[in-house]
């Protein structure tokens, strides 16, 4: 029987900031390494649907799309380190996580692709870009919840694991 070469060259790394999204990021950033391809990462603003409009009712419409606006703005600031928000910035602790990636495995160095921030639905937004970018992998994180914990994934890791035609790694996030 012969194996399929694999090759990966592009790897997509979606998050959602949470402290226990960077176990899913060391993931990400080994493959990256062995494989010497380019890590690029996303977050996704998601959008409540209907929240928009009984928001208005209080302020205005044009502040309200400051506000997100300002929000896409600080999300991608912080993905590239220029926001402290209580705790390290990210570029140190993903420049930390770069480190010990290429400590791991030596000779190798770490090729960094887009920061990638978007608006809207988290599953239609990480298979756009998987698709528009010819991302070859998807690295994500899934949180367990309760007693189906084990049985369970998060509802955005199962449904792009379902409907992502690339390759999806789904690492199960400590609790």
């Amino acid at each position: 029987m012969n194996l399929p070469d694999i090759q990966i060259r592009k790897i997509l790394y979606a998050t959602d900031l949470s402290p226990n999204a960077y176990h899913a990021f060391g993931y990400a950033v080994s493959l990256a390494s062995r494989y010497d391809a380019e890590l690029s990462m996303m977050h996704v603003i998601e959008d409540i649907p209907d929240f928009d409009s009984s928001v208005v009712g209080y302020i205005s419409q044009q502040r309200w799309d400051e506000i997100k606006s300002q929000h896409e703005d600080e999300a991608r600031s912080s993905l590239t380190g220029k926001l402290i928000q209580n705790r390290e910035p990210i570029a140190a602790l993903l420049g930390q996580l770069g480190h010990d990636a290429r400590e791991n495995a030596p000779g190798q160095t770490l090729k960094t692709g887009e920061i990638i921030v978007k608006r809207g639905n988290p599953v239609e937004q990480i298979l756009e870009q998987a698709n528009a970018k010819d991302f070859d992998l998807i690295v994500l994180g899934t949180h367990g919840h309760g007693a189906f914990a084990d049985a369970m994934m998060g509802s955005t890791s199962r449904r792009v694991l379902r409907r992502c035609l690339k390759p999806v790694l789904v690492v199960r996030l400590p609790d």
